[in-house]
């Protein structure tokens, strides 16, 4: 390794955002943060000087929710593929998800997870435990062996997905939110209700029921019912529960009062949510069917508005590709996701820039907020001791932010779409600054792997996460 000088930056972290300089080892680690003027360049002895002109420097992403589909549906993603995008977009750190197949439910998955990643990944890669009705037995063996330093979390589907790993058996929901040293992770819907909003709109609609009545079916009343129902769990037991992909302005009510009670509850939500709203079916259809559903241009106002306050921790993509073929299904045989993990942080600004039109500086949804969210929160709710910050001591995974670059890279997600890079339909200015705010260069482990954004890396060099007890926020 290289002792690197990082000068010349805007240094955005979760607590400050000012004008600086990084100084990343020969270790990799970063060496020491540098406030005001430009460290000089003659008298340091620096291999490489990277000169931002200004940019904004935050630490990588730390994305705890990402489908990479690997293994068993590596015709639409895979791990070399989306963590290629992942790094092009600012994530320097990815957790992946278990609906894969096989599922992610015991050591032995886990561990053929593992071996799968390994070489293979342009970002750090770690991996959920999954839960089903019949699996506490397999997660509470890894939780008790070497393999739990290699677990992030445990995620369970209250309601159904991609996957088909629903849990829906109480005395099991009750016994997995009793688990401790690790965050239990939530999909949060109601499966009877949706069923029965299926139904009704088969009913009306036959085969052709059209994609504006996702909302409709995968309902606000279904969110709220299931998250009302983990959230009571949480406060019963202390669960470290990390409320996933927060759809509606009333989770975030909830979430606010019940962390009073348990500080240990976190919450998500993605650029999805942030950026669309119920209009896009009309224009979009498929493109924006996601579960939970993308709401009212009021749920993403309220948000957004969440994600100011600090109420929503942390962000997550979802990034769940489908072939455009797959998507191009009528609504009932349709898979419900969207890749988005390239686009995630360019878009998240640009709904800040849209919220924060009207506000005043102390209600403004920053960009130390985001920062946080993006990169600190995730960092200890996961566990992760030694990335997520800009600070001496940490692991370099650092990003460099243009807010004013149009976004002219490819798509690097194996499905070959995004709905952040397709016309909508709506006012041209609206979609032209969801394709500003580009990444332009990445820093893994202390060495530049993204120059002006083209990955100049020539193998993948990403590194296995360890997770140990989340660093728990006091009330």
């Amino acid at each position: 390794m290289s002792r690197t000088l990082i000068t010349n930056a805007l240094i955005v972290t979760g607590s400050s955002c000012g004008r600086g300089s990084v100084i990343i080892g020969e270790d990799g680690l970063i060496e020491k943060v540098v406030s005001g003027e430009s460290v000089p360049e003659d008298s340091l002895g620096f291999t490489e000087v990277a000169d931002l002109g200004g940019k904004v420097l935050m630490a990588g992403g730390i994305d705890a929710h990402v489908h990479f589909r690997e293994p068993g549906m590596t015709h639409k993603a895979d791990m070399e593929s989306e963590s290629r995008a992942a790094i092009l977009g600012g994530v320097t750190s990815f957790v992946d998800m278990p609906n894969t197949s096989p599922a992610t439910t015991s050591i032995e998955e886990l561990e053929g997870k593992l071996a799968l990643a390994e070489g293979r990944c342009w970002a750090n890669y770690g991996f959920h435990l999954g839960a089903t009705n019949s699996n506490l037995e397999h997660i509470l063996k890894v939780l008790d062996s070497e393999s739990a330093a290699h677990v992030a979390g445990i995620k369970v589907f209250m309601g159904s997905s991609t996957g088909n790993m629903l849990v829906d058996r109480n005395e099991t929901l009750e016994n997995i939110f009793r688990i401790k040293g690790k965050p239990v992770l939530v999909h949060s819907e109601d499966e009877g209700i949706i069923r029965a909003n299926l139904e009704a709109a088969k009913a009306e609609y036959g085969d052709a029921v059209p994609f504006r009545m996702h909302p409709e079916i995968r309902s606000r009343k279904a969110c709220v019912k299931s998250t009302v129902k983990a959230l009571e769990m949480a406060m019963k037991y202390g669960t470290a529960l990390h409320l996933l992909h927060v759809s509606t302005a009333e989770e975030t009510g909830m979430v606010r009062a019940a962390k009073i009670h348990n500080p240990a509850i976190s919450a998500e939500t993605s650029a999805n949510y942030l950026t669309f709203c119920d209009d896009d079916y009309a224009t979009m259809g498929a493109l924006v069917k996601c579960n939970p559903a993308i709401k009212t241009a009021s749920d993403r106002e309220a948000l957004r508005k969440a994600l100011a306050e600090g109420i929503i921790d942390t962000l997550g993509s979802d990034h769940a590709p489908h072939l455009l073929s797959e998507k191009s299904r009528p609504y009932l045989s349709c898979p419900s996701g969207l890749p988005s993990i390239q686009f995630g942080l360019a878009a998240t600004v640009a709904a800040a820039d849209s919220y924060n039109r009207d506000k005043d500086e102390d209600s403004a949804l920053s960009l130390s907020r985001i920062a946080n969210a993006w990169s600190e929160r995730p960092a200890e709710i996961l566990g992760i001791r030694d990335r997520g910050f800009v600070k001496a001591g940490q692991v370099a995974d650092l990003i460099a932010l243009d807010p004013e670059k149009p976004f002219l890279q490819e798509i690097a997600s194996k499905c070959g779409w995004s709905p952040y890079s397709m016309k909508t339909g709506r006012d041209s200015q609206e979609a032209a600054r969801k394709a500003e705010n580009v990444v332009t260069d990445v820093w893994l482990c202390g060495k530049r792997v993204v120059r002006d954004c083209t990955l100049e890396a020539e193998r993948p060099s990403g590194k296995a996460l360890r997770f140990s007890s989340p660093l728990l926020r006091q009330a």
